[in-house]
């Protein structure tokens, strides 16, 4: 067999042990281990792959990701959820559907210290589920608005998966980070209309929340300062190059551990902060150096260049081309999690999106926005089994309904990136680089 022809075989090889049920790490790493040993032989093959896991991850560019995480995981632990949802509430409950929306707000705000969706999702679960259900929220609305605003977590910085793309295109992670930051701004506008519409139009989804006073209100504010500090001191960083997002990242660790023991964090509490970092951080890791040994034997086999030349001689126009690369994300997202759809499709698809004359900040962010629908869209939506697994009394499938307004809404919004790129490229184009 030639080593194009292993390629083909590697691939149908990996997508039958991922419907089998193998996890994506171990078919990925089984598959580019026999793969690299069948086209190098046994010495070069397993050698290469033995070095791999290490190579990889012990890069300077990875050692953004746990700060990161520390950072979500300790405002959690410190209370700031809690006072940030406060105050939407307070200043935004008047509106029809009011509760709803201060959830995507303070999932927002939650999301610009935390890179996990995932985490925001099972946060506000804990925290914003409850409240509406008190005041009588459809509980479909409850639990979709949750795993949905979950999501905002993959576009607003920082952000793991804008990360996980910079490296493996080898883009820069600061540009990708501060690019994510208005898309994630107008998909969250975008939530909020369409709650506002249907709670317009079937007001016993959810009604306003009347009878917080103007004083109520300002008193709520001070709460939400650390988070905001938090954030204004992330993006500046990268935005004016003051500092690595590394750098940027462990300056906002420390600043919310401040915050934190001045809130009266103890032990327990940073206890389990760390030890959920150290979870999430190990598994990313784990899935990063499994699919990059897949992602070696692709480039041996040649796969990548061949299905770019094979795009670009496509007798049709680039927009369309793109439109039937977003689709084929859509089918592939309802059965992988997004770090392994990145990691898997991006060295073949990022030549052919490049060869077509695309940016490749603008198709990074379109392609998280990808990965931020197929977090809740059946049969995986990984954000409706953790808002279910958080609240088990909320039938899966209700939580699965509840999500079909904003996958309405992320289709407008994705809409809106194709026609207007510039929404994603203002930013990193004014950027002072480090």
């Amino acid at each position: 067999m030639s080593s194009f022809e292993i390629g083909i075989a590697g691939v149908i090889g990996l997508i039958a042990l991922v419907f089998l049920g193998v996890r994506v790490v171990y078919a990925a790493a089984f598959v580019g281990m026999v793969g690299l040993i069948a086209m190098l032989g046994w010495d070069a093959g397993a050698g290469m792959a033995g070095t791999i896991p290490h190579s990889k991850v012990t890069t300077y560019t990875l050692s953004v990701l746990p700060m990161f995480i520390l950072i979500g995981y300790l405002a959690f632990h410190a209370g700031l959820t809690e006072r940030l949802f406060d105050a939407a509430r307070k200043w935004l409950g008047w509106v029809p559907g009011g509760l709803a929306v201060a959830t995507v707000i303070a999932a927002t705000g939650f999301a610009a210290v935390s890179g996990a969706s995932t985490a925001t999702a099972a946060v506000f679960s804990r925290v914003a589920i409850p409240d509406m259900l008190k005041y009588g929220y459809d509980r479909k609305l409850a639990a979709g608005v949750v795993a949905a605003g979950g999501t905002l977590a993959s576009l607003i910085p920082p952000s793991a998966l804008l990360v996980i793309y910079a490296i493996i295109v080898e883009q820069s992670v600061g540009a990708l980070l501060v690019a994510g930051f208005l898309p994630g701004i107008v998909s969250a506008i975008a939530y909020s209309i369409m709650i506002v519409i249907m709670a317009a139009l079937k007001p016993n989804l959810g009604r306003p929340i009347k009878g917080f006073t103007w004083r109520e209100r300002w008193r709520s504010v001070p709460g939400t300062l650390p988070i905001i500090a938090v954030v204004i001191i992330i993006f500046s960083a990268m935005y004016y190059g003051w500092a690595t997002p590394t750098e940027a990242g462990a300056l906002g660790a420390f600043v919310v551990f401040v915050i934190a023991l001045a809130h009266g964090m103890r032990w327990h509490g940073l206890r389990e902060a760390l030890l959920e970092s150290a979870k999430l951080t190990v598994m990313i890791f784990s899935i990063i150096w499994g699919v990059l040994m897949f992602v070696r034997f692709l480039g041996f086999a040649g796969l990548p260049d061949a299905f770019a030349k094979w795009v670009v001689t496509l007798p049709l126009p680039p927009i369309a081309i793109m439109i039937g690369i977003l689709l084929f994300y859509t089918v592939l997202g309802m059965f992988m999690d997004a770090i392994g759809m990145l990691l898997l499709t991006l060295p073949v698809v990022y030549p052919a999106v490049i060869a077509l004359g695309y940016d490749p900040i603008w198709f990074g962010i379109v392609v998280v926005k990808m990965c931020e629908i197929c977090l809740i869209t059946p049969p995986i939506g990984l954000n409706c089994f953790v808002v279910n697994g958080v609240r088990p009394d909320i039938p899966l499938s209700d939580v699965f309904r509840g999500i079909m307004p904003f996958f309405i809404a992320d289709v407008v919004t994705l809409a809106l990136f194709l026609a207007f790129p510039d929404i994603i490229l203002w930013l990193p184009r004014t950027m002072h680089m480090s």
